[in-house]
């Protein structure tokens, strides 16, 4: 058992996914539907960041959060280097943009390893914390890439507390499973003996949980952080800077506060978290996540192959579907609970091969579509 339990913390993270839908009903694919691309915002602040990575929806307004807007992390900065981005921008449904937060790793309040690059690892939880994660680099390489840590920041955007550790390691992306008064964090860790192996593939990159208690009035607390996931594939990448697994998605059957969710011999919920296993190409199931003492190793198979190639960013519908989009080309796959690949349609063709390295976080939203960064124009585009 790998379960940490920490005094005190600085800490960051969340992203929340709809996960209500029972797994069994499997709906209709959303994908069928949804014909037209628009471009819906530049991702660009005034300190000229670039490479949007991480997306999450803002469900409930609180301070300078707004329902139903999408804030966006930014990894580079404006001389196009990897794990330098420091700000988060707000984009409305309309194609306003403005600043949330910009991120200075000298004024941050706790410890980060290396400093702020910031990652697809992006939640707001409904208490109106947000959490980024921070895979920061020096110059823009992987040999200067560093731990980082995950960062917590109030509804105004002002950083309150960081998370750190050896069980953080390079945070890459993040879900959420969120309360009223606790919140669960799922977190890929991509620099277990990464950087050291120098572009070779090593199986060191973790999935933690970590448990929180929140409220709005008092800074999350970290009760404990537990890996429940392990041996994942892992490397450095020249364009990428490492690869290794990212999305994580979670669908649960309860709700976060209720007295049997999560409990250790049973998880009455069935949950599951998926994970986007980058390097073996396929979507990868954790079982009993919410209470698992344990690591699950690199977890069982859903899908594999097919329309996936090296699956990025990753979500659950209302209906219980996946959607994955590739970093090998610029298409997203919409699976089944069941594991089955139900339609895939194509979202970025620019670049060579087409769409390669364009596509990482996305939303959906029922009654908008399907919201997605595009890295290669720097923009929030809208599948609808």
């Amino acid at each position: 058992m790998e379960t940490r339990r920490l005094a005190c913390a600085s800490l960051a993270l969340s992203m929340l996914l709809p996960g209500a839908a029972a797994l069994a009903g499997d709906e209709h694919a959303v994908l069928p539907p949804l014909k037209t691309i628009s471009t819906i915002a530049s991702t660009v602040p005034g300190n000229g960041d670039v490479n949007p990575y991480g997306m999450a929806q803002i469900r409930r307004t609180t301070g300078n959060l707004r329902a139903g807007h999408i804030l966006v992390s930014n990894f580079n900065n404006s001389s196009n280097l990897q794990g330098t981005g420091t700000t988060i921008v707000d984009v409305a449904p309309n194609g306003s943009v403005s600043l949330f937060a910009t991120l200075n790793a000298g004024a941050l309040p706790g410890s980060c390893p290396g400093g702020v690059g910031l990652t697809t690892a992006l939640v707001v939880l409904e208490q109106g914390w947000v959490i980024v994660g921070s895979l920061p680099t020096a110059d823009g390489t992987s040999a200067t890439a560093q731990a980082g840590c995950l960062i917590v920041l109030d509804s105004l955007g002002n950083p309150v507390e960081t998370f750190y550790g050896s069980l953080i390691n390079g945070p890459w992306d993040m879900t959420a499973f969120d309360g009223e008064h606790e919140a669960k964090l799922f977190v890929t860790n991509v620099l277990n003996g990464t950087v050291a192996a120098a572009g070779a593939v090593v199986h060191g990159a973790t999935v933690t949980r970590l448990d929180l208690k929140v409220s709005a009035d008092a800074r999350p607390v970290l009760e404990s952080i537990t890996v429940i996931g392990s041996g994942f594939a892992e490397r450095t990448d020249p364009a990428a800077l490492v690869i290794g697994p990212t999305g994580v998605a979670l669908h649960a059957n309860c709700a976060s506060d209720s007295d049997d969710c999560g409990e250790h011999d049973g998880d009455h919920d069935g949950a599951r978290l998926y994970v986007a296993d980058t390097l073996n190409n396929r979507i990868a199931v954790i079982d009993h996540p919410l209470g698992r003492t344990t690591s699950a190793g690199t977890g069982r198979t859903l899908s594999s192959g097919g329309s996936l190639n090296a699956p990025l960013g990753l979500i659950v519908t209302p209906g219980g579907d996946l959607l994955t989009v590739n970093g090998g080309d610029g298409f997203v796959t919409e699976i089944s609970p069941g594991g089955t690949q139900r339609d895939k349609v194509l979202l970025d063709s620019s670049g060579s091969p087409p769409g390669a390295g364009a596509l990482f976080g996305l939303v959906f939203d029922p009654a908008h579509g399907l919201y997605y960064v595009d890295d290669a124009s720097n923009t929030v585009n809208l599948l609808h």
